[in-house]
């Protein structure tokens, strides 16, 4: 399943398509608009895949200061303040599915 397959499913279906993995489960939950549910997953994640979909939701809930301790966490850098959301999560999806 791509990161395209992923966001269709996201905004069409309503749960995820059944045999994802817990990463893919959290992300998305992520794009679905369920961030209690993504955030409860990628804690359940170890390394930083979860540490980097974690920095991603407190980004979105707007808890920066929460984000980058889990960027730094994720080994990843935070992102320009240019970069979109959706961007983000592309970028993210891509490179842990």
């Amino acid at each position: 399943m791509t990161a395209q397959d992923l966001a269709r499913s996201a905004a069409s279906d309503a749960s995820p398509p059944a045999g994802l993995s817990t990463t893919a489960r959290a992300l998305w939950f992520a794009k679905a608009g369920q961030w209690d549910a993504a955030h409860d997953l990628c804690q359940e994640i170890t390394g930083s895949a979860g540490s980097w979909i974690h920095a991603y939701l407190h980004r979105e809930e707007g808890d920066h200061s929460n984000a980058a301790y889990w960027y730094s966490r994720a080994g990843k850098p935070v992102p320009a303040s240019t970069m979109s959301l959706a961007d983000e999560w592309l970028q993210i999806t891509g490179e842990l599915i």
